[in-house]
């Protein structure tokens, strides 16, 4: 197939059986989300929202997009603006991943590095008050608000709910849920589409989605400092929260089992799936489809660094090797 526009090639990503040995009394599907032009789940809405708003008159070529991230919806959202030829600029922090700030620093038009923490121990709601600041005293602002933007959630709904629908008939589906665009969306496909299938949330210990109690996560991706607005008008059945530490050994895991590496937050949901699925029958397989937001490359230097992880979670090579063998094992 020839691409003659690669930033138009949103969407319509594999799903892919996964033959997981644990996991025998499901048929389980993998939504390879990594595929997007820039390598994540962020595209769909970051390539809906622009488009949209041109259309519908919210933007216009002497617009400024501004955004709040650190991770895939400011590298998505930066590399849209520019071909486009938008005015971007992204709000980040000292956290973020070196090779997303390169990226995002690549496209957008400024960037702003924050660097006070906010009550939870993070940076989100120091990012998203300088966002609210700077909008307040410049009309030309366009903010696409990732956590309560209406049309971040009917991109995912348009988009990558009509594709799981389409092409599986569904019986659950789990989804890490961070901004909370993409799992409303999606949910309120399914739910329209499989009235009877259920929508498994993914958390991470330390957020405050779900109301978690609050402390400083280290994998960016999933969870958040703040329970996102959009998230009221998602339709979410049952909500799995998993340790950060297990979801490193369940990147791992995955990477032994099938030769290639995901992000954090896929990590987290390949966990969720067997923890929710563990000692449960069936006497007909269902159909799980899992939403895997992003690859593992741009996490080499954290999730799949041996001297990070025992920095950060305080675990030794020998320990981590034990812990991901146990994990295969069971």
């Amino acid at each position: 197939m020839i691409v003659t526009e690669p930033f138009n090639a949103v969407g319509n990503t594999p799903l892919i059986l996964l033959r997981e040995p644990k996991l025998e009394q499901i048929s389980l599907f993998q939504k390879c989300e990594n595929f997007n032009p820039t390598g994540s789940v962020k595209d769909r809405a970051s390539f809906h929202v622009l488009n949209k708003g041109l259309e519908r008159g919210i933007i216009n070529p002497n617009t400024t997009i501004i955004e709040s991230s650190s991770g895939n919806f400011g590298i998505s959202l930066s590399s849209y603006c520019r071909k486009m030829n938008l005015k971007c600029e992204i709000v980040i922090d000292p956290d973020i991943l070196a090779v997303n700030e390169y990226l995002i620093t690549s496209q957008a038009s400024k960037v702003i590095k924050v660097t006070e923490r906010d009550e939870g121990g993070g940076y989100l709601l120091t990012r998203i008050g300088l966002v609210r600041s700077l909008i307040e005293n410049n009309s030309s602002y366009y903010w696409t608000c990732q956590y309560g933007n209406p049309l971040v959630a009917e991109a995912y709904y348009e988009s990558l709910g009509s594709e799981i629908c389409d092409d599986l008939a569904v019986d659950y589906v789990f989804l890490g849920v961070s901004s909370g665009g993409t799992i409303t969306g999606v949910s309120q496909r399914v739910k329209e589409r499989y009235p009877n299938a259920a929508v498994v949330a993914v958390d991470v210990e330390g957020s405050v989605v779900f109301g978690g109690r609050p402390h400083k996560r280290k994998i960016p991706g999933i969870g958040s400092s703040k329970r996102p607005e959009i998230l009221s008008e998602a339709r979410i059945d049952d909500v799995v929260v998993v340790g950060e530490l297990d979801t490193i050994c369940a990147c791992r895991t995955y990477t032994k089992r099938h030769g290639t590496l995901i992000g954090g937050s896929s990590g987290s949901v390949y966990l969720a799936v067997h923890k929710y699925f563990q000692g449960k029958t069936f006497l007909k397989k269902p159909n799980v489809a899992v939403v895997f937001a992003d690859s593992g490359e741009r996490y080499t230097s954290t999730v799949y660094n041996d001297e990070w992880v025992a920095e950060n979670f305080e675990t030794e090579k020998k320990e981590l090797a034990s812990r991901v063998a146990e994990f295969w094992m069971n």
